[in-house]
């Protein structure tokens, strides 16, 4: 094939590619299609992280001057940037919830109608597993409740995935039920799927189609993106069986915390592969903390002079686990 289209045509050597902005890249298509029959949905659409995947499904669900409503820790809210206001024009409504679950009573009495004085609400957004929260989880019953709520008023429901294969094995359930009734899901392969870029948004063809072109508005269009592609089938057909080890691992080092002194840990938000805690201590701040397993080759962040957040993942062997366990009891061991 002598291609003389563009120069955008050129293809990485050895690589079962094509240009995916025209929907020429066999490994992308396949993936997307792998992503939708996942999740029981239509059709799929690689975007480039998850952050673009919420923004570019959020602007094809709703329009400017429309109200979206999060839960008050919604990575949404906290940690992109503010696009659902600035790139959406959106005005955001959160609400309290229970380990990152709002109140189906409360998510129906915020919803607003059309009517003269106030903006409509446009969507409902949900987070699953909740980041915030500590890695919590959205049950099927409780995320029906509320999508049931938003259609009842005309309101779609779009879920922030970003780890929702965690979510499902977590409650032993498929990761379809967990987004049967949801209008949108994104789901990020760059997390505990282990692939190195990349996330995938979920829908009906339609609202693919709506994305497809937000997405290339937003410069997401990555052309020859057959090699992104590949890194997050494989981690589709292999790392979803191992998932459970990362909740174990977790588990494994919220337990040994819960037992050392000064330490707050809950140990009933430790659901999947994260684990949140906070010092409460006078020899140590959690910066501190960092510094001391540093010393252990472990690497650690502090979100706060109080709270550390712990990820397990693909990388971190149940040895390696045992021996982050050691650093907590003797760097934590005695204290106030």
């Amino acid at each position: 094939m002598i291609d003389l289209r563009s120069d955008t045509k050129t293809m990485p050597t050895e690589a079962k590619v094509g240009d995916d902005v025209v929907g020429e890249d066999p490994t992308v298509n396949e993936l997307e299609a792998v992503a939708a029959e996942l999740l029981g949905k239509e059709a799929g659409l690689l975007v480039t992280s998850g952050t673009q995947g919420n923004i570019v499904s959020l602007l094809a669900l709703t329009r400017p001057g429309q109200k979206l409503i999060l839960e008050q820790d919604a990575h949404i809210f906290h940690y992109e940037r503010g696009g659902v206001a600035r790139l959406a024009g959106l005005l955001v409504h959160t609400l309290p919830g229970h380990y990152g679950a709002m109140n189906p009573e409360e998510v129906e009495a915020a919803i607003w109608r059309e009517e003269l004085h106030r903006a409509p609400t446009g969507a409902v957004a949900l987070e699953n597993t909740h980041n915030r929260a500590g890695g919590t989880c959205l049950s099927v019953e409780h995320t029906n409740d509320i999508c049931q709520v938003a259609h009842r008023h005309g309101v779609p429901v779009h879920i922030d995935g970003a780890r929702i294969f965690d979510a499902a094995v977590a409650l032993g359930v498929d990761a379809r039920e967990l987004v049967a009734e949801a209008d949108s899901v994104t789901f990020c392969l760059s997390k505990s799927l282990g692939a190195p870029v990349g996330s995938v948004i979920c829908g009906e063809e339609g609202f693919i189609a709506r994305a497809r072109e937000y997405r290339k508005m937003l410069g997401g269009g990555m052309r020859q993106a057959g090699i992104i592609a590949k890194p997050g089938l494989i981690a589709l057909e292999q790392e979803l069986p191992r998932l459970h080890e990362d909740h174990k691992k977790a588990r494994r080092i919220a337990e040994t915390l819960a037992e050392l002194p000064g330490v707050r840990l809950d140990l009933a938000t430790v659901q999947t592969n994260m684990v949140l805690f906070e010092l409460q201590r006078e020899d140590m701040t959690a910066p501190q903390l960092c510094e001391q397993l540093a010393e252990y080759k472990i690497r650690a962040k502090a979100r706060s002079e109080v709270q550390i957040r712990l990820v397990l993942h693909r990388d971190i062997s149940f040895r390696d686990t045992e021996q982050v366990c050691v650093a907590l009891r003797e760097t934590l061991g005695a204290g106030s």
